[in-house]
């Protein structure tokens, strides 16, 4: 499922060194760097800047050696993976690929987390959205399998 040669990372700035950051809130797959395989979605992801809208391309070599875990679908072990990163949970996977829960699925998930809704319910909700792509990398051994390829500016 991997898509090698074309990942797209949507930023205010080129980023030709990608890191790993620590921020208050995790994100899907927990704290990592995240690429999708759509430059039209990486384009969206540009919109909260109000300048210097950047989409990076990057290929990806071997990876053979590393611990990668590819969700094909949202479904239950997809939902509940989620659930246990936005709680701060971590994982020892070095890459995590699998559908985003956008804003409207995110709402779904905090429903379940906070047992408002079960999971037949939430997946229920989810398969009438089409799902969307992410990739995200959690080790500097993952990053250095990232090759910086270009960059371009994104004008809406």
């Amino acid at each position: 499922m991997i898509d090698k040669n074309n990942l797209f990372h949507g930023s205010n700035l080129i980023v030709e060194y990608p890191e790993i950051r620590l921020h208050k809130f995790t994100k899907d797959f927990s704290w990592g760097f995240y690429c999708t395989n759509s430059n039209i979605q990486a384009e969206k992801f540009t919109k909260k800047y109000k300048t210097n809208k950047v989409i990076n391309v990057y290929s990806l070599s071997y990876i053979d050696d590393l611990n990668v875990k590819i969700f094909n679908e949202p479904n239950e072990e997809w939902l509940d993976f989620i659930a246990n990163c936005r709680k701060g949970n971590l994982h020892d996977y070095d890459i995590v690929e699998g559908p985003l829960a956008d804003d409207v699925i995110w709402d779904y998930v905090s429903d379940y987390i906070e047992g408002k809704i079960s999971k037949p319910a939430f997946m229920e909700f989810a398969k009438f959205r089409k799902p969307t792509h992410q990739i995200s990398f959690h080790t500097v051994k993952a990053l250095t399998r990232l090759k910086f390829e270009r960059s371009y500016i994104y004008n809406d």
